[in-house]
């Protein structure tokens, strides 16, 4: 029987797990949904039980798609959002909901973390700017909001790592969240004692950090009834949901990008020489010694996944009457409307925004309605929005050291033909799509094979597996009008900042004067 690799994803909405040979091809996946919790604007949690509950029912899918498919599996890679906040036990039992990487609500840590260490020292220790994004300023609010959880807290993981857990009894974190936490020493890979302190946190409190290729543990016999996996199966570390994407985009060479486009949009540069840029994020990539300079968007998926759930009821039903894609059905009208959505520009920042504006704030702008705006217009005025957020994380990234040639995208926007056109027009640069878009179980399973030793050289190997299957070239007719449409979105967003931040004061004392 063929040998499989087990690849698993633990995403924003969902988990997937997929199934390769060693070649790369797909043999089967399957994806479960759980609910994401938005308690207040800011405010985002997650439940880990519904995680690992996805994951045993999405594994035991793909492998009853395959004959003997637990028989054939030799190894498991799980990556996942990131970073996310889950303080467990002893036993690894959750003590409180998630704090996922979209919740905002440790803004006043974040100052305090800069008063008491200084933004600039922050960003010299880990590489990154302080952020309510990363883990540092939450862990201060729990201890803070929750010092009695914050003392029976006997380790913080990320959510592969919980994962892991539950497959293996054993505890970890791979090198690439152990980035993201910004409690760890960019130079030097140590948890910074500094900033640990600063944050109450205890290092002991912070799991032994693993390489993702190297194997964490091996699936246990209560694991095994709960996914139907083999007892004994190898668990690798494991990485986060990007970089594990960047593999199967068979990026990991200067010059060239992966972007990975689902709830969020994440695009991912490598260098070999570390480069830090506060506007954005720095982490490893899963491949040694190869780093990432990442530029993280919010609410690009997110932003059409409003527009269905708000205003899209007609496609809705139509999808369902017809059993087909309702975002291929208003992708399909988007494409009615002329490039520039008729002078309509869509600030795509629905929950704040991450890179490159850090503005928790922000929100979400539609410039030029009209009597005379369309359906149409309107939906791809979000496409082209997202588009020239993308645009200037890249601008961002070549004026640090890092430019871009070529862009390869996976992820669940990849598939609209639409989309990716309009990227490479704004952007002015070629779009790539590799020939098996799954998104990061691929690099997951690639992990796998090489924690097993099948791939020695993963980037050779890469080179020989990764077909490119559709290129989508910029035109040069539409260079002019977009560049001067992202002229215009640039200056809306200078011109609105402070009013984000006046609406964001009225909020909060309207809150306080007539709460809920």
């Amino acid at each position: 029987m063929e040998t499989l690799l087990l690849g698993v994803d633990v995403g924003t909405s969902a988990v997937k797990a997929a199934l390769f040979d060693l070649n790369g091809r797909l043999e089967a996946s399957a994806q479960v949904e759980y609910p994401t919790h938005h308690l207040r604007p800011g405010w985002v949690e997650q439940q880990p039980d519904d995680w690992w509950r996805a994951c045993c029912q999405a594994i035991r899918q793909a492998l009853a798609a395959v004959a003997h498919g637990a028989e054939r599996v030799v190894g498991v890679g799980v990556s996942a959002q990131a970073p996310t906040l889950i303080a467990v036990d002893r036993d690894g039992v959750p003590l409180r909901p998630a704090l996922i990487w979209m919740d905002r609500r440790a803004e006043a840590e974040v100052q305090a973390l800069c008063e008491q260490v200084g933004a600039d020292e922050i960003y010299r220790i880990t590489g990154n700017r302080p952020d309510p994004y990363y883990l540092a300023a939450k862990l201060l609010w729990f201890g803070k909001h929750e010092p009695q959880l914050m003392a029976r807290t006997a380790q913080f993981l990320q959510i592969n790592g919980f994962i892991n857990h539950r497959l293996t009894g054993a505890f970890s974190v791979d090198d690439v969240h152990a980035a993201l936490l910004q409690l760890r020493e960019h130079d030097t890979g140590r948890w910074s004692d500094v900033i640990c302190a600063a944050c109450g946190v205890d290092p002991a409190q912070l799991p032994p950090v693993r390489l993702g290729h190297e194997i964490q543990g091996e699936v246990t016999a209560q694991a095994a009834e709960a996914t139907g996996l083999l007892p004994g199966t190898p668990v690798m570390a494991g990485s986060v949901d990007g970089a594990a994407a960047a593999l199967e985009a068979g990026v990991a060479q200067a010059g060239i990008a992966a972007e990975m486009t689902g709830t969020s949009t994440v695009v991912m540069i490598p260098n070999v020489d570390g480069i830090t840029e506060p506007s954005l994020i720095s982490m490893p990539h899963a491949i040694p010694p190869v780093h990432l300079l990442v530029g993280a968007m919010v609410s690009s998926g997110a932003s059409l996944k409003w527009y269905r759930d708000q205003f899209g009821l007609v496609e809705q039903q139509t999808a369902r009457l017809l059993h087909g894609d309702v975002y291929d059905l208003l992708t399909r009208q988007a494409a009615q409307a002329p490039p520039g959505s008729d002078g309509l520009i869509f600030l795509p920042y629905m929950m704040g925004e991450r890179s490159p504006l850090w503005h928790t704030q922000a929100r979400g702008v539609l410039f030029g309605l009209s009597l005379a705006t369309t359906r149409a217009a309107t939906i791809r005025a979000i496409l082209e929005g997202t588009a020239f957020a993308l645009r200037h994380n890249l601008e961002v990234a070549s004026q640090a050291g890092a430019p871009v040639r070529e862009i390869r995208s996976v992820g669940g926007g990849a598939r609209s033909a639409l989309w990716n056109q309009i990227k490479a027009d704004v952007l002015g640069l070629p779009i790539l799509l590799p020939e098996a878009s799954v998104g990061a179980p691929f690099g997951d399973a690639m992990l796998v094979a090489m924690g097993l030793g099948y791939y020695p050289d993963l980037m050779s190997t890469l080179t020989q597996i990764v077909q490119i299957k559709t290129v989508y070239e910029p035109r040069s007719a539409y260079r002019g009008l977009y560049d001067e449409l992202y002229g215009i979105f640039r200056d809306l967003y200078v011109h609105v900042r402070g009013d984000f931040d006046r609406v964001a004061r009225w909020r909060a004392a309207n809150d306080a004067t007539h709460p809920a």
